[in-house]
């Protein structure tokens, strides 16, 4: 393939991911927004926050049947226009101060984003395998520099008494623009064979014991990601007593340390390998989330937020490379191991406001580490196949981060 064809995707690619960051922070960064103005406590917030859990399990199952039949570009485009509506709706449940209009568009909201991100992270290998070098971090770094960016949006907005409605309007209209442009530069779309999509003898990803690990790397990593992105502001804002734009400003430190990492981490991996890497990543999250806990002052939760987010960093995006290691399975094990993480992403969050209703969420959050430990002791699943079957058309390359097969 072109080589410029390949770098043109690349860049779209990060665009998408950055875009994909920007709109999911214009409703993470303003959750305490929504508690006021819609009078909710811990538990009803969680249980509102179940919606959009609820339409991304409903998606991210079939986003791998989608994206092998109309491929990643219009898989991409249904998420976006999808969230794009939805930000409509949330804004005109907001303006009417309605819980069931705004859940129903939390709802969509979870379905476009499910798509979307299946959508792009299917793509985001594509290309990794394409460059021959450890590119998936970068395009994760991507969504997390949108988040960062949103994050700051959501702080400035919220100091200068701009409403969310207004907020979420405005990047619903700035999606759908995007959504014409950027998957036009995709790779040309593929069609997969029926037997090399089933694998062997029709066997299903789900029953794939690899895949399942990996998952399981990822379901982890995920939940210490979706925690902090739910409920970091507002931990910030009840447990330490301080403002809404300061917890606002929390989160942004916390995305802004995952993103440094995620720029920094595909030369760490092609230098440790993946399960170097994620041992890590994981160790640091696990430290950082018990810092921002125990801390006693907003200066060293200040602190533990940013080893929280380098921990953060790493491990969703080595599981999708890793899903992603046998390009003829591609779709079919992301879509797996994306649902099995977004379960934890979207489902964990709501089960801390449940906890936190009773012991706060700032004391809820440890609750996460189990999942944590549970991820550090299945990284070795994520380590590179041995070997990676191409597709026909694809010249003989290794999988990214496969230098841990090598003898040292």
């Amino acid at each position: 393939m072109n080589p410029a064809t390949v770098r043109r995707a690349a860049v779209a690619t990060f665009a998408i991911f950055a875009l994909n960051g920007l709109v999911f922070a214009s409703w993470a960064a303003r959750i305490p927004a929504v508690s006021r103005i819609l009078g909710l406590d811990a538990v009803e917030m969680g249980l509102l926050l179940l919606t959009i859990a609820a339409g991304s399990v409903l998606a991210l199952p079939l986003a791998g049947t989608v994206v092998a039949r109309a491929g990643t570009a219009w898989t991409v485009r249904i998420g976006g226009f999808l969230c794009a509506a939805a930000g409509v709706a949330i804004a005109l449940g907001l303006l009417s101060v309605s819980v069931p209009a705004t859940a129903a568009g939390l709802f969509f909201f979870g379905m476009g984003f499910g798509l979307w991100d299946v959508a792009q992270n299917i793509e985001g290998a594509d290309v990794e395998r394409r460059l021959r070098r450890t590119v998936m971090p970068q395009f994760h770094g991507g969504f997390s520099g949108g988040a960062f960016l949103g994050a700051l949006l959501g702080a400035g907005l919220s100091a200068v008494d701009v409403g969310l409605p207004v907020h979420l309007l405005a990047i619903a209209a700035v999606v759908v623009l995007s959504m014409v442009a950027l998957p036009r530069l995709f790779l040309p779309h593929a069609s997969m064979p029926p037997a090399a999509a089933a694998g062997p003898k029709g066997r299903s990803a789900w029953t794939e014991g690899r895949t399942l690990l990996v998952g399981l790397v990822v379901l982890g990593a995920a939940l210490t990601e979706g925690a902090a992105n739910d409920w970091i502001a507002k931990a910030t804002v009840d447990g330490l007593h301080t403002s809404e734009s300061d917890g606002a400003i929390m989160f942004a430190v916390f995305v802004a340390s995952m993103t440094t990492v995620r720029f920094a981490g595909g030369r760490l991996v092609d230098r440790f390998g993946r399960v170097r890497v994620l041992y890590a990543s994981l160790g640091a999250a696990l430290a950082g989330l018990l810092l921002f806990v125990l801390a006693p002052s907003i200066w060293l939760a200040g602190l533990g937020a940013v080893l929280w987010g380098a921990g953060a960093a790493m491990g969703f995006p080595m599981g999708m490379s890793a899903a992603a290691d046998d390009p003829a399975r591609a779709a079919a094990r992301v879509s797996v191991v994306s649902t099995i993480g977004y379960v934890a992403f979207l489902a964990g969050p709501p089960f801390l406001g449940f906890l936190g209703d009773h012991v706060t969420i700032r004391w809820a959050l440890p609750a996460i580490g189990v999942a944590i430990v549970a991820s550090i002791l299945t990284a070795p699943a994520a380590g590179p196949l041995p070997a990676v079957d191409q597709l026909p058309s694809d010249p003989p390359v290794r999988a990214p981060g496969e230098r841990d097969l090598e003898p040292r």
